[in-house]
């Protein structure tokens, strides 16, 4: 995360509301959370909170999925 002023942690609470309390983390990276982060690395879909693709591939192995 990046470093950030009280009054922008304020106004980010504030305009994100109760929302942020249904997110893995406290924060939505697909919209305006990311402006918490300086860099992102890893898996997108991880990053939100599922790791899609290893999940896709083990129940296609599981033939749950074709």
């Amino acid at each position: 995360m990046r470093d950030f002023s009280p009054t922008f942690i304020d106004d980010y609470l504030e305009a994100e509301g109760a929302e942020l309390l249904n997110c893995v983390g406290g924060y939505r990276v697909e919209g305006r959370g990311v402006q918490l982060f300086s860099r992102i690395e890893g898996s997108h879909f991880a990053i939100l909170g599922l790791p899609l693709l290893p999940l896709l591939d083990m129940l296609r192995t599981r033939n749950m999925l074709i």
